[in-house]
Parts: structure tokens; C-alpha cells; sequence
């Protein structure tokens, strides 16, 4: 699904060069399940906006589903992006005005591509997944954190998306929350075929993924199962 080669991202303070990406390469198959590893500042943030198309590379290409989506232009790339991937970030960025319920849907006003099914019962029902089936109606002020991101977590997964870029997708969880959410990613993996990338620098969260990657100063290595 993704082919990624050659990626390279540098970013300048002053005069000092830093090489958040370097010169990296990567295949994934459609309905893997991925995770990369690594240190804050390692780069692996970057790749993830880099492959979602958030970010255009110094060099490099990348071919989603085929897809040349540094061809596309910003229109076609932001298209692109809301009917096949969804993101999962730090932050839950959550609209305030809007409850939970509301938050969820928002997404579809920019949908052309038609999805299954009555919205506000699917959206109902992501939510129930995430265990918030008593906070439909409540508004992120009266959430806590860890709530605001079982809301975000559901919201990514509205578009019925073919890829998730997951960025420490539970990094405000406890752990009873975290098992939870990471069975409900499997659940998905295995049952809908989504493919997701998953980054965190959790070592023991990154060991769900079938397949495990670490970055270290801006490159990429595979790492063996054990």
C-alpha cells in the first residue's frame, strides 16, 4: 500500500542543518500493522506528516495505493487524505462548542465519498467502542483528557479509512484504557483490513504491531521479532 523511498526532510536553525528524515525507504502492505519507535526527536513524527501528506520531502517519493501523492496538487492531496486516511495526533483537538457526539460527525461535512449507514448511529456506536457510551452529549470542557482522546480516537475512524497514522495514540491513557484501545486498532487491523502506522516511543505498546521499526537520528531500521 505504501512505497516510500529515499525520504529525506531538513529543517534549518540558523546556520545548523537538522535532518529530521534521512534518506529513508519504506514498503508497507496493505492491512499490516505497523510501529515505529524511537526517542522524542528522532524524526518518526515527521515521517508520519511526511506520509500522510502533511509535509512534502526535500527528496524522495512516495506512492500510496499507487498513488504518486506528491503529483497531487494541495486541493487533490487534501481530498485524497479525507476519504482514505485518517489521523490520530498527540492532542485530541477537539472543536469546544461541539459535543462528543458532535466532534465525531464533524469530519463528514467535507465527505463526497458516501459512507454506510446512519451517521449519528455509527457515530454512536465508535463512541460506545471507546467507552464513552454515557458522554454523547457532553462537551470537551467535561471530558478529562484521556476521555478528549477516546473521542479523537473515534472521530478517526468515521471516514471508514484505509490507512490510520497514529501519533502516541494513547500517550494520556492509563493502562487499563491503553489495552483497550490497542484491542480495538487489532480489532480493526483484523476484521476491516485498515492498515495503521503507529508511532510511540513505548517499547511494549510497539510490540502489538506485526511489524516493528526504530528510528534513531532521522533513519529507519526494521527491527527482527524476537
Amino acid at each position: 500500500m505504501i512505497e516510500a523511498k529515499g525520504l529525506t526532510k531538513r529543517y534549518f536553525i540558523g546556520s545548523e542543518e537538522i535532518r529530521a528524515v534521512d534518506n529513508v525507504s519504506l514498503s508497507i502492505k496493505k492491512g499490516e500493522f505497523v510501529s515505529i519507535v524511537g526517542h522524542s526527536g528522532s524524526g518518526k513524527t515527521t515521517l508520519l506528516s511526511l506520509l500522510g501528506g502533511l509535509t512534502r520531502p526535500d527528496t524522495g517519493s512516495i506512492h500510496i495505493d499507487g498513488i504518486d501523492i506528491l503529483s497531487l496538487k494541495d486541493n487533490e492531496l487534501s481530498e485524497y487524505r479525507n476519504e482514505k486516511v485518517s489521523f490520530i495526533y498527540q492532542f485530541s483537538s477537539l472543536i469546544p462548542t461541539l459535543t462528543a457526539l458532535e466532534n465525531v460527525i464533524l469530519p463528514t461535512i467535507f465527505f463526497k465519498k458516501k459512507i454506510g449507514g446512519n451517521l449519528i448511529d455509527k457515530a454512536k456506536e465508535l463512541l460506545s467502542l471507546v467507552g464513552l457510551k454515557d458522554k454523547f452529549n457532553a462537551y470537551p470542557s467535561q471530558l478529562s483528557g484521556g476521555q478528549q482522546r477516546r473521542v479523537a480516537i473515534a472521530r478517526a475512524f468515521i471516514n471508514d479509512p484505509e490507512l490510520v497514522l497514529a501519533d502516541e495514540p494513547t500517550g494520556d491513557l492509563d493502562e487499563d484504557t491503553e489495552k483497550e484501545v490497542m484491542d480495538l486498532f487489532e480489532r480493526f487491523n483484523r476484521e476491516m483490513g485498515i492498515t495503521f502506522i503507529l508511532v510511540t516511543h513505548n517499547r511494549e505498546l510497539a510490540k502489538g504491531a506485526k511489524r516493528r521499526f526504530q528510528m534513531i537520528s532521522g533513519r529507519i531500521n526494521e527491527v527482527l521479532q524476537s
